[in-house]
């Protein structure tokens, strides 16, 4: 399904060992490891696909990249991580709720984004790129530690990743890698060490977000709690004025465009592109947008005209009947009014095209550094919104498409595959081992996604929701919707009902089809890749005396 010749991948950061032999010497054997103290004894005869994926004590912040050299003896010695300036840059720009069909590309002739479609004219535009769980934190954990919700865990907006789970930011880090995210991350805690050396955040909701670098910014620059910003909080929406209501959230922001959130994220992006000499640097430009509020700032507001927008595709005039059971959600589908939609469309491609606007410059940058051909640039998302389809908006209920199906642009070093098609089925866990290849490093065995610069071979796509309570069964023509309370389960036809509005989940006919979707969900779920595994000797362990003179003994 893609079309274009493989892409290669570069030479690995170099390695400098400290009063130790080089890893060449007779009888030595290099295993890197994230983010080390150094000092663990590692396991005689761990296996090669085993390396760098969680062995050893989470780590303090900072200490530093080690690679841990091992002789026949078990005897460890530690070499220190350097960067070597050929390695490929790797830019991750994400977006939050973006809907993967409101951007030039994927074929949307309203909305202005010619710096994301020149991304795409210079890499691989994933034409069937799927999330594999649509909500905020459950998806960027998956697309950071590259395994499924049932693996990592992370099944709401205010979880944490176990300890021991490797991400690629941590891999790549302890490969000798500079890390750093700037804009919304979505951890818990706020600070949370998933493997970049920096943080630098604006969250949207959570504990500690007034305390994060870009609220701490605005109040320095005397800014207030504006609606934008407190959206997220119950308490606000409680009390919000009738206008928030009337207008589903659409509304001009009250920050200058200096102070709004794009702005600022974009401009700390820059700030850190601008550092750049060589390779070996990887940022994750994570910005809020174009998450609801719909809000951008003047004259961001004025680019669109509502009543010259096209209605996206599946939008109805009211929910359909296996959606009323959900018919109040944020807000009351019922009292959603065409011009109410056309309007948030409005504001909602404005927020887009800002983003735009600020990849523009990233890109400009990288090409005034000469850094832009040795640089991966990745443009995805956490999750889509339904925009009007079904009568819906925002995101929650079903796993339609507009919600799982989400932007996935690769540029890959020396714009390899440029203006390439791919439609193959592939999914956010397929980024973490395509990153990790694409700088050469070992992909842990536990991380089932694809490389996404092969060509990707999957005839069914899997993805999950409410914590066990809903999955996805996906092939190129049909799709199943498994849920718990078998009541809401739905089967659609997707090649003659590509709108999924037409459920045959209990039409007789395709009942073998089902089946065999049902049976594949089971096996995905119990054999899809071997599940993770922590060792940490660190551990707490009991206070009697027993205890504390046998763990003195290891």
């Amino acid at each position: 399904p893609c079309r274009g010749p493989p892409i290669t991948t570069a030479a690995p950061c170099s390695t400098n060992t400290l009063a130790a032999p080089r890893p060449e010497a007779a009888g030595l054997r290099a295993w890197p490891l994230p983010r080390s103290t150094g000092g663990e004894e590692l396991v005689e005869g761990m296996p090669p696909q085993e390396r760098g994926v969680m062995y050893g004590p989470a780590s303090a912040p900072g200490t530093r990249d080690v690679n841990l050299i091992v002789d026949d003896s078990g005897h460890v010695t530690v070499g220190e991580k350097m960067p070597n300036s050929d390695q490929p840059n790797i830019l991750i720009i994400q977006a939050d709720q973006h809907r993967a069909d409101c951007i030039g590309a994927y074929g949307n002739t309203d909305i202005q984004t010619p710096h994301i479609d020149a991304l795409a004219a210079d890499g691989v535009r994933y034409a069937n790129s799927f999330c594999p769980y649509p909500v905020c934190t459950p998806s960027r954990y998956s697309f950071l530690s590259g395994l499924y919700v049932r693996q990592h865990l992370g099944g709401s907006n205010h979880c944490t990743l176990p300890a021991g789970l490797s991400t690629f930011p941590q891999i790549l880090r302890a490969a000798g890698y500079r890390t750093k995210a700037v804009g919304k991350m979505h951890l818990t805690p706020t600070y949370a060490d998933v493997g970049f050396d920096e943080l630098i955040l604006a969250e949207q909701n959570g504990v500690g977000r007034y305390d994060d670098d870009y609220h701490r910014w605005l109040r320095e620059k005397g800014q207030g709690n504006f609606a934008d910003l407190v959206d997220q909080e119950r308490e606000y929406r409680d009390h919000a004025p009738a206008e928030y209501w009337e207008h589903v959230g659409a509304l001009e922001s009250d920050l200058e465009e200096e102070h709004h959130s794009t702005t600022w994220i974009a401009e700390r992006a820059i700030e850190e592109v601008q550092s750049w000499q060589g390779g070996c640097h990887m940022l994750m430009a994570s910005f809020i947008k174009p998450h609801h509020p719909f809000d951008p700032p003047a004259p961001w507001s004025q680019m669109y005209d509502p009543g010259a927008l096209g209605l996206l595709p599946g939008y109805t005039t009211e929910p359909l009947p296996q959606d009323i059971v959900f018919s109040d959600g944020y807000f009351r589908y019922g009292e959603m009014t065409e011009s109410k939609i056309r309007r948030a469309m409005a504001y909602y491609y404005a927020t887009i095209s800002q983003i735009d606007h600020h990849v523009g410059r990233m890109t400009s940058l990288l090409k005034a550094k000469n850094l832009y051909d040795n640089t991966l640039i990745l443009y995805n998302s956490d999750h889509g919104d339904y925009m009007g389809y079904h009568h819906l908006l925002l995101k929650g209920n079903h796993m339609y498409e507009p919600l799982i199906r989400v932007p996935l642009i690769v540029k890959y070093p020396g714009q390899q595959q440029a203006g390439t098609l791919c439609d193959a089925l592939v999914n956010t866990i397929d980024c973490a081992p395509t990153l990790l290849k694409q700088a050469d490093c070992e992909v842990p065995a536990v991380m089932p996604g694809l490389d996404l610069a092969a060509t990707p071979q999957r005839t069914l796509l899997f993805a999950e929701s409410g914590r066990g309570r809903s999955y996805m069964v996906r092939s190129q023509t049909h799709k199943l919707l498994f849920c718990k309370d078998d009541a809401h389960s739905q089967y659609f036809d997707l090649a003659s009902d590509p709108y999924e509005q037409h459920n045959l989940y209990r039409d007789p006919a395709h009942e073998g089809d089902i089946d065999e979707m049902k049976t594949a969900l089971a096996s995905w779920a119990l054999f899809d890749a071997p599940y993770p595994v922590h060792s940490d000797d660190s551990a707490p362990i009991i206070a009697a005396d027993n205890a504390q003179q046998g763990n003195a003994r290891h």
